[in-house]
């Protein structure tokens, strides 16, 4: 039986945090029943009553946990969580689910299993269903088509916020990692690629949520300024390529 973490970063969340929690525990309890698995909800700077929310939830149903962090920023709770924790499978999703929960054991049984360091959800993959505005499919595709052809990179889908990292490959590559919001995602599957870890890419159904909090322009801005930053620094060739076997 292995030790699952599923990380929820929050920002902002209070309106739909007790469906989604709920909806998330009851799934993990019929689905991931053969795993010790807990829910950490991991607040990063919400200025609402998300905090008080996932503390009552906390409070009311078993395996599920607050992580609270005074500053805003989903790579810097995902790295507070993933650090501290000691479980085995280190994963996260974001809290409006609009990933499918159905591919959430096969990526949890990738890392178990041993066949991969890191597992991420694709929507890219062949065998992915995707329903989203033609604009935000247009900007991924061109993206990530940025990342494989500047970075020489193998994985299709940098951002989709539904991953799971097995912990020694964590701890190892976390401190790598400078971004502390949205660019974290690619800059991890970038140095797992690099430092030769194993990274699985599992099809999934996705659902563009209308209430999304990213910025797309803003966003956009951030990830090209990221990909040059990791482009000059090479950060993988000081750890050295045989960090994977140390």
């Amino acid at each position: 039986m292995a030790r699952v973490d599923c990380v929820i970063p929050v920002y902002n969340e209070a309106h739909v945090l007790a469906q989604s929690i709920g909806t998330l525990h009851r799934f993990l309890s019929e689905r991931l029943a053969d795993h010790d698995w807990q829910i950490v909800i991991a607040d990063n700077g919400s200025t609402d009553a998300t905090l008080a929310a996932a503390q009552r939830l906390a409070a009311e149903l078993s395996r599920v946990r607050v992580l609270h962090l005074p500053e805003k920023g989903r790579g810097r709770a995902l790295r507070r969580a993933w650090l501290e924790s000691d479980a085995d499978a280190l994963s996260y999703m974001d809290v409006d689910l609009s990933t499918e929960l159905e591919h959430y054991p096969q990526l949890v049984d990738a890392v178990v299993s041993g066949r991969c360091d890191v597992a991420s959800g694709s929507r890219l993959a062949r065998g992915a269903r995707v329903r989203r505005s033609p604009r935000r499919e247009v900007l991924s595709r061109g993206y990530n088509l940025i990342i494989r052809s500047w970075m020489r990179t193998r994985f299709r889908d940098a951002q989709c916020g539904f991953k799971t990292v097995r912990r020694d490959a964590a701890q190892r590559l976390l401190p790598l990692v400078r971004d502390n919001e949205w660019f974290f995602d690619t800059e991890l599957l970038v140095l797992a690629e690099k430092l030769r870890y194993r990274v699985c890419e599992i099809p999934v159904r996705w659902t563009e949520d209308p209430d999304t909090r990213v910025r797309i322009a803003r966003t956009v801005r951030q990830d090209l300024r990221g990909l040059w930053r990791l482009w000059r620094t090479r950060p993988w060739a000081s750890a050295g390529p045989d960090i994977r076997n140390k």
